[in-house]
């Protein structure tokens, strides 16, 4: 099925989802990505609830407006593994999925406050503002070490000073294939390394190093601050010779 019929016939199944049960949603939001499963392998993202909330003394649909969003590519990958695949059946599946987590955030407010908070500093960071750099932290946990905050994903790695003496290149796996970048010049204290090279849907991919610190250093980053820094790196699959070049930073 492609991208125009798939999207048609979504948003027809989107409204005829009776009207209370959409109450809150502000729409629905077809994407041409195929997203994998951070971990996982031949697992794909079909779909997302996007959900934010505002500040009230209750919750309703009023204070909280969710936009649901179906991958596109994801679904194609999936036909492709598969000849039987039904895409008419998984698209109502995923859909209403999708909703009841909308139709469960109405029920239980608190659970959103991490992942609001989450979002607030994202947005500080891409302003150039100050932010809290382990917001990531208080996104969805999808993951040992993996967090995501909207479409983008964030995998950390602590390091301490005996590590980086070891260390020429940091590995990590991600869609069940292991890859490695070789380790910043520089590392500072929270270090975000932009991934290049890699399948990740609509939204980036980001190596957080978070250097291990004991209680007197922390308190006194805490006076001084933080060294914060970012670079990017291409991500190498693990066995193939590395390019000469360094991540920048």
């Amino acid at each position: 099925m492609d991208y125009d019929i798939f999207s048609a016939r979504a948003h027809e199944a989107f409204h005829a989802i009776p009207a209370p049960f959409r109450d809150g949603v502000d729409g629905l939001v077809v994407r041409p990505e195929r997203v994998p499963h951070p971990t996982a392998v031949d697992v794909f993202t079909l779909g997302l609830c996007l959900t934010e909330a505002y500040p009230s003394d209750w919750s309703g649909p009023e204070t909280l407006r969710s936009t649901l969003v179906l991958f596109h590519g994801s679904f194609q990958a999936l036909c492709e593994a598969n000849p039987d695949f039904d895409w008419d059946a998984e698209l109502w599946e995923t859909l209403t999925h999708e909703l009841r987590h909308h139709l469960e955030s109405l029920a239980r407010d608190d659970s959103l406050e991490g992942v609001d908070y989450a979002m607030g500093e994202a947005f500080h960071r891409n302003q150039g503002d100050e932010f809290d750099p382990l917001y990531f932290r208080r996104g969805l946990e999808v993951g040992p070490g993996i967090f995501q905050v909207e479409y983008d994903f964030f995998l950390e790695v602590e390091w301490s000073a005996g590590d980086l003496d070891d260390w020429k290149v940091i590995p990590f796996a991600w869609h069940g294939t292991d890859y490695r970048i070789r380790r910043p010049l520089r590392p500072g204290d929270i270090h975000f390394v932009w991934l290049k090279g890699l399948d990740v849907g609509p939204g980036t991919l980001q190596l957080v190093l978070v250097r291990r610190m004991g209680f007197t250093e922390r308190l006194k980053k805490r006076q001084d601050g933080l060294e914060i820094l970012e670079s990017e790196a291409c991500a190498e699959p693990v066995g193939k010779t590395m390019s000469e070049k360094p991540p920048s930073g």
